[in-house]
């Protein structure tokens, strides 16, 4: 999905999630100078946003994509020389152990194989007493009202199918409890993000479904039993589910916090 569509996709989630996102950070009571890693940051929509946040902090943003690091540089310069982007893999970061107070990694672990790897990667670097915060997608926790198709069967299969072909866990939000208590992190907790038709603009809703369906729908064909058509259709019915004035539609979007002991 690395093209125009994920842009997009990054775009229309933050908008959609920061509003509540934030709230949940604040709650961590941190000052505002402290060190941040956003890991996996994209285009930097949270990178920015973070840096907005904590208005004295130094926040470094990698990625191993550098189309996305350009849009992040282009975007920001305005954070400069506080914000700054690095072509990083998170498997392997080039920083020292406890060098950030917080940790940020969102919608980034369900897409790639061995995720434990990278969240053990993510402690190390986090300072003793220092914290994660994590989005761990769950495909899982997407609900939209039935129509001509019931969205129950590309939502409880497909995930499955496709995290079987790609080495991948699109579960990965209700799993990630038990790798970071695996890893020894203490504190750890669950909130959700609502995306929803009553708390989130239609059209932001929408425009992440349709986002996904221009980015997956060709994967999708080749690695589960839905063909491209047929992946599209369950798209098209759940954007225009989202969009009726009448329809509601939820995606429950797990936040997790975990301290370094």
């Amino acid at each position: 999905m690395a093209d125009e569509s994920m842009v997009r996709t990054l775009d229309a989630q933050a908008s959609a999630i920061w509003p509540q996102e934030s709230e949940l950070i604040r709650r961590y009571g941190l000052p505002d100078d402290i060190r941040i890693l956003d890991a996996g940051c994209g285009t930097g929509e949270g990178s920015w946003r973070l840096a907005e946040m904590f208005p004295r902090a130094t926040v470094l943003g990698v990625d191993i994509l550098e189309q996305s690091l350009e849009v992040a540089r282009s975007r920001n310069a305005r954070f400069a020389p506080r914000l700054t982007f690095e072509n990083q893999s998170a498997y392997e970061l080039r920083v020292p152990d406890g060098t950030f107070d917080l940790t940020v990694n969102r919608h980034v672990i369900h897409s790639i194989p061995h995720p434990e790897h990278v969240l053990a990667e993510l402690k190390r670097v986090t300072r003793r007493g220092g914290r994660l915060h994590l989005i761990p997608e769950d495909y899982g926790m997407l609900h939209f009202q039935l129509g001509a198709l019931d969205p129950r069967d590309f939502w409880h299969e497909g995930p499955t199918r496709f995290g079987e072909a790609t080495g991948t866990d699109l579960l990965i939000g209700r799993n990630a409890y038990g790798i970071l208590t695996d890893l020894g992190l203490t504190e750890i907790s669950i909130d959700y993000v609502v995306v929803d038709t009553i708390r989130v603009p239609r059209e932001t809703f929408a425009a992440i479904i349709e986002a996904w369906r221009d980015g997956y729908i060709e994967p999708i064909a080749e690695y589960t039993r839905f063909t491209r058509e047929e992946a599209k259709a369950y798209f098209d019915q759940m954007i225009a589910n989202i969009r009726d004035p009448r329809g509601y539609a939820v995606w429950m979007v797990p936040v997790v916090s975990a301290r370094v002991p």
